[in-house]
């Protein structure tokens, strides 16, 4: 997997807004933290608009995607938002232009396509907050001082607190994942993400108990869930819980894997939280799950 280059002072960093509309504020907020960082930002020309649901027509955010693509002076594009749409641009870029300029793409829900295309293509790029929680948090948030050093060269090490559903155990792989639903979607296609002997981590939003347990039949019945190294079952947020079964989200998706025995991580902070942290998508990775933590 190909590292982009770490950015330095100066460096110019993209905002584009590939999926839904995202607010103004939250563009020139996200830029101000970039100068802050010492970086340059460099909005794209439809970043703020609305069109419908979108912040543009498909060839406008195509546009702006492929003109930070190709643009060897930008050395990162910072995603405005997710929502839906992204989807939309995979046809008309391939994996090869994305080689021609390696950058890091950073963003996360909608944008797990994006993060599917980069691995494809064989790069590596970071699953993390967007404009909005730049802006809303600022310099000194948690989550956005990790963002800033992996993109200068640090690499993050996280601990969290142990969980009643986890699994023990220690393993090293490639770590890959994202919007459970999101890459569901992409089962199938050349983009597909969910790969034996990866460390997968998932989360989602507003996606009921019954769906997300489909989608977990799909990946069991095909053999996924089987031939992973481990698993990160992130936050799952904006559903009814219990459902009327009686269910709860992490008690399925611990029934689900019942039957395999590597390790599992519940309750990672990632996904649509305030303290969603970042992960480097195709980076090789430790898990290291005890009792007292993971």
């Amino acid at each position: 997997m190909f590292t982009p280059p770490f950015l330095q002072p100066g460096d110019k960093v993209a905002i584009v807004s590939p999926a839904s509309a995202v607010k103004p504020e939250f563009i020139d907020g996200a830029g101000y933290v970039l100068e802050q960082w010492g970086f340059t930002p460099v909005p794209s020309e439809h970043c703020r608009n609305s069109v419908g649901y979108y912040s543009g027509t498909v060839e406008e955010r195509l546009n702006d995607l492929r003109q930070a693509i190709f643009d060897p002076e930008i050395k990162a594009i910072l995603c405005g938002r997710g929502g839906y749409g992204t989807i939309h641009l995979t046809d008309f870029i391939s994996t090869n232009e994305l080689k021609i300029n390696p950058k890091w793409i950073i963003g996360f829900s909608d944008i797990s396509a994006l993060h599917a295309m980069c691995h494809r293509a064989g790069i590596a790029s970071i699953h993390s907050s967007m404009a909005k929680q730049l802006a809303l948090f600022g310099t000194d948030n948690h989550c956005n001082k990790a963002l800033r050093n992996i993109l200068t060269g640090q690499l993050p090490s996280y601990t969290t607190p142990s969980h009643p559903f986890n699994r023990m155990g220690s393993v090293t792989g490639e770590i890959v994942g994202g919007n459970l639903a999101v890459l569901s979607g992409l089962i199938g296609t050349e983009y597909d993400l969910l790969l034996p002997d990866k460390i997968l981590f998932i989360e989602d939003i507003a996606e009921p108990i019954y769906k997300v347990e489909r989608i977990l039949y799909n990946l069991r019945l095909s053999g996924v869930l089987q031939r992973l190294k481990g698993l990160i079952v992130g936050q799952f947020t904006d559903y009814r819980e219990p459902d009327a079964n009686g269910d709860t989200m992490y008690g399925m998706i611990r029934r689900m894997i019942e039957p395999y025995d590597y390790p599992v991580c519940f309750d990672f902070p990632i996904g649509h939280i305030d303290g969603n942290l970042p992960v480097i998508e195709g980076a090789t990775a430790s898990l290291n799950i005890t009792p007292h933590e993971a």
